[in-house]
């Protein structure tokens, strides 16, 4: 399966689950270690998810294949706020997904 054959609303999720680590410019992405700006993150997630787009069928695979961790040392992606409180890079995105989800629905009801 490439991205395009994703249904469209999952690839809508995937791309505001970029968008909302993107929009994070007072927090850091760490990954292997390292510290990363909002935008560096959102780049390499983009980036990674075209790589292994053949493996992705819906925003949650997007979460668990591409931004939970690093896949050669299985090192967890995190986030880093301002305040110094950090968080799995993966539970941040699935609260992000549980409230884009609760809003699509709340749109969809009459």
């Amino acid at each position: 399966m490439r991205a395009a054959d994703l249904p469209p609303a999952e690839e809508k999720q995937i791309e505001a689950l970029i968008a909302s680590i993107e929009r994070m410019t007072d927090a850091t992405f760490i990954r292997n270690g390292r510290p990363y700006g909002a935008a560096a993150a959102a780049e390499f997630l983009r980036r990674k998810w075209r790589h292994r787009e053949a493996e992705i069928r819906s925003a949650d695979d997007f979460i668990e294949k591409v931004a939970s961790f690093f896949l050669h040392e299985r090192s967890a992606y995190r986030i880093r706020f301002s305040d110094g409180r950090e968080t799995a890079c993966s539970t941040f995105l699935r609260t992000e997904l549980s409230n884009l989800r609760k809003k699509e629905q709340q749109l969809d009801s009459p």
